[in-house]
């Protein structure tokens, strides 16, 4: 069956390809084109085809015309095929051929086959309206294809289909993430590529309000379900933002080409509490497509962590002193409620069969209740001394908008075209904190009460893309390409921390602390590249240039000389620093496969320099106030972080195992690092605070490798394995302490489906990230594994799936953090084990539409494929 379908979409393309030359030097709207050439005399010249055939083809459920149908004539007296036609946009076909017995078969790609046997053609013939039938068989055997992991190298990147993946039904984008190799999340839903979290997210190639302007966050909650695939590009073209010193993720949204209305439901019911609805509906005709993406998400994840802080005694004054308490000891539970929302609307109109515009609206909001009791014991002499317990109400509600408008013409169908992007978003965000502090023990005679506290802040942002990129094949096998990206963003903080008057138990507000913060980030970049193939060698050389204005005013009641003195370094209240960078690419592939070798093969290299900008709370200099014992802090001085990387990559495909590994290296200059310094301030109750702050260190080393194994030995059994180990070195000082480091981590995943009797199917995932360390810390290993059971019923339109995610409960970071003034033990889970029952209802996504536009954009040359 997949032969059969293999043979129709060849047949079809070289039916397209004929058509459109015959296009170029015919008028005429439909073209006879004759299917093999016979050079014997007993094949009949062209001017004796005097009879014409005509017919229309059409979908026999929908009545949709079917495009580039093939329709083929078998001659019964020279047993061979003679002639034939493709349908056009009406689906209608047109064609002459000599008189004789026929047998007419009527193909589209996983319909069923309409042959018309035995006819006697000696006339002009009209065969009406041909009705094509699903082909059920075919189509599983093409969600059999479709459902596979797989990877595909490009010249830029790889690219992963991540396929059905059980596990994450009912899940999150980020979720999806974490299976996908090279790219691991963290508890906290950091995300990293290659063991570095400095990855820029990219949306269908462009930054968006749907990775939350840069707040992974927001990729925990968008449905994993919207995923199609993912980009992994560790060696970014020049076309590429060169934001990102470890990569970039590109995620591509699932967009319907399907004829007619159609689309999927959603419906998931988890524990902890995880209710979730949403729907993918789309209605698709030849001159537009109207695409939607709307969901609702309630979920609880509670979290927890354990802190057990051990003080040291401290020279002040040249006189050793004992901390007030030798060692605290926390417990912190946490409920999380938390509503979201979200919106996708948009439409693609078709000007013409070269030139469409898309536009989009985008829409989500979030609630978000969490509850914190934070029982600490204080101890003196092995004994508990004290024992507070202190609760905090955090409320927020935020919402991002985005508009979107993209135009694209094709000069030809060989890659020659221009695109243009225009893109604003708009978000906010509101957030109050209540935090109270009790005794529940204390050996105080007279103990001071704590200071009850209100934090209120609100965020407001603003950005602008404007985009522009223009293709020019030259030959056969070269392409020159350049652009411009203009890219304006705007934050404005507004934080206010009101305490209480122990006296009065009015509430004051904390000059010290309040501030309004507004930041700006400003990049306007061009870039040019040239790309060719030599037989089996290609290349891609390019060029980018970018100017970064980074700029920022700080509000404060405070003086600068008081705001130094009180955060302990020089800050500049008022900035605007502008980083001028060349941002050269290289990136090359070797074909070593053998021409009649099925298989494929082929060594790839890259070379890219690319930059760390510093986001707004990483120089925001006021500290947070989620702890009154360990707060963050943002460095206003803070430079971007420039890095050069090279990268060697291999892959070997076989018919049922894919093989790709790599090596690579990157220095960092001007890294950042977050240390942990004490900053000399108590609370009221004599405990040391305790902030963590991000620094330029010198330089940064890594080096890495990893392999990945695709390995599909039958139709019911599928494995997918990966590993990455890596090593940096980082190398510097602050503030007179040394916080160079040398680390050597890993992580490995492994991946299983098996088709059970019945058509079940089980899932499991499993996934282990080595022990680390820094200057200052140490982390434990972290295991976690997945298990899920899907199954189709009601002829395949309906999928029940059962996961559960962390099925040991086991994915907790543990870690040791040792300074000059203290050792901490941390304990803390982000998200406790989710069990989910997800159902999705699809209907009419059987009729995929076999549409040129959609083909490669770029010419049909794989190893150019850039998106971005």
């Amino acid at each position: 069956m997949i032969k059969n379908i293999l043979t129709t979409t060849i047949f079809s393309l070289l039916f397209s390809i004929v058509s459109n030359l015959n296009a170029q030097t015919s008028s005429q709207s439909i073209e006879s084109i004759p299917i093999l050439k016979n050079t014997s005399s007993e094949t009949p010249h062209l001017n004796e085809k005097e009879i014409k055939i005509s017919g229309t083809v059409i979908d026999a459920e929908t009545k949709t015309p079917l495009e580039y149908a093939t329709v083929s004539f078998y001659s019964q007296e020279q047993q061979k095929i003679v002639d034939g036609v493709i349908t056009n946009i009406d689906g209608i076909f047109e064609v002459k051929i000599p008189k004789g017995i026929y047998d007419i078969n009527i193909e589209y790609i996983s319909y069923k086959k309409v042959t018309l046997k035995n006819r006697n053609i000696t006339e002009n013939l009209d065969l009406g309206t041909i009705s094509l039938q699903i082909d059920l068989e075919a189509l599983d055997a093409v969600e059999v294809i479709a459902e596979k992991t797989s990877v595909e190298i490009k010249l830029d990147k790889k690219i992963y289909n991540i396929g059905k993946d059980l596990t994450t039904a009912g899940g999150t984008v980020s979720d999806a993430l974490n299976n996908v190799p090279s790219v691991s999340v963290d508890i906290d839903g950091a995300i990293s590529l290659r063991g570095n979290e400095n990855v820029r997210i990219l949306i269908n190639g462009k930054p968006s309000a749907m990775a939350g302007f840069g707040d992974t966050n927001v990729l925990s909650q968008l449905p994993a379900e919207a995923i199609e695939r993912v980009e992994v590009i560790t060696s970014p073209s020049a076309r590429y933002d060169a934001e990102g010193t470890a990569g970039i993720l590109n995620i591509i949204l699932r967009q319907k080409e399907t004829l007619g209305f159609n689309g999927s439901f959603d419906v998931t019911l988890g524990n902890p509490d995880n209710v979730g609805i949403s729907s993918n509906i789309n209605y698709r005709t030849e001159k537009f497509n109207l695409f939607s993406n709307i969901g609702f998400r309630y979920f609880n994840a509670p979290r927890n962590s354990f802190n057990d802080t051990n003080y040291f005694d401290r020279l002040v004054n040249g006189v050793l002193e004992a901390p007030e308490y030798e060692r605290i000891r926390e417990k912190e539970n946490v409920t999380r409620l938390n509503r979201n929302y979200n919106a996708n609307l948009g439409m693609e109109y078709f000007l013409s069969k070269k030139t469409s515009v898309t536009g989009s609206l985008f829409y989500r909001y979030g609630e978000d209740a969490d509850l914190g009791l934070n029982n600490s014991d204080r101890f003196n002499g092995g004994s508990i001394v004290e024992q507070t317990l202190r609760k905090e109400q955090q409320d927020e509600n935020g919402d991002d908008f985005q508009v979107s408008l993209n135009y694209i013409t094709k000069f030809n169908d060989k890659g020659h075209q221009l695109t243009a992007d225009v893109q604003f978003e708009n978000g906010s965000e509101d957030q109050s904190n209540n935090i109270n502090e009790n005794y529940i023990i204390t050996n105080q005679t007279n103990p001071v009460p704590f200071q009850d506290e209100k934090v209120s802040q609100t965020q407001d942002k603003k950005e602008s893309l404007y985009q522009m990129d223009y293709v020019l094949p030259i030959g056969e096998d070269s392409r020159f390409e350049a652009g411009y990206r203009g890219n304006f963003e705007n934050e404005v903080t507004d934080y206010t921390l009101q305490q209480e008057d122990i006296a009065t138990n009015d509430f004051f507000i904390n000059d010290t602390i309040s501030n309004i913060f507004d930041y700006s980030e400003n990049v306007n970049a061009l870039y040019t590249q040239y790309g060719s193939k030599f037989g089996k060698f290609s290349f891609l050389l390019g060029l980018r240039v970018e100017n970064t204005q980074l700029k920022g005013k700080i509000d404060s009641r405070l003086s600068d000389s008081e705001l130094e003195a009180s955060f302990g370094f020089p800050i500049d209240t008022d900035f605007n620093n502008n980083y001028f960078g060349l941002f050269p690419t290289l990136n090359l592939i070797y074909n070593l496969a053998k021409s009649d070798d099925d298989s494929e093969e082929s060594v790839t290299f890259g070379f890219n320099r690319r930059i760390n900008r510093p986001r707004g709370w990483f120089i925001n200099p006021f500290p947070s106030r989620s702890s009154r014992t360990n707060i963050f802090q943002g460095n206003p001085n803070i430079r971007p972080a420039f890095s050069s990387t090279f990268d060697i990559g291999y892959l070997k495909r076989w018919e049922k195992l894919t093989l790709t590994t790599s090596i690579y290296y990157q220095h960092e200059t001007d890294s950042f690092e977050r240390i942990e310094e004490n900053t000399g301030q108590q609370t009221s109750d004599g405990i040391d605070i305790i902030r963590t702050i991000p620094v330029n260190l010198s330089t940064n080393n890594r080096t890495g490798a990893e392999l990945g194994v695709l390995y599909n030995p039958e139709k019911w059994l599928r494995l997918n394995s990966s590993f990455n180990f890596f090593q940096f070195e980082t190398i510097g000082e602050f503030n007179g302490v040394d916080y160079g480091a040398k680390n050597t981590s890993w992580f490995a995943r492994f991946s299983s489906k098996i088709t059970l009797p019945s058509n079940i199917d089980w899932q499991t995932n499993a996934n282990y990230r080595g022990a680390s360390e820094n200057a200052q810390s140490t982390r434990e290993g972290i295991f976690t594994m997945d298990l899920a059971l899907s199954k189709e019923v009601f002829d395949n339109h309906l999928t029940i799936s059962l996961n559960a995610r962390d099925i040991f409960n086991s994915r907790k970071r543990k870690s040791l953090t040792t300074t000059e003034f203290f050792s901490r033990y941390n304990e803390s889970q982000w998200r406790q084990r989710q069990v989910n029952l997800s159902l999705r209802y699809r209907f009419n996504q059987q009729k995929k539409r076999n549409d040129r536009r959609n083909d490669n954009p770029n010419g049909g040359n794989d190893d150019f494929d850039f998106e971005g």
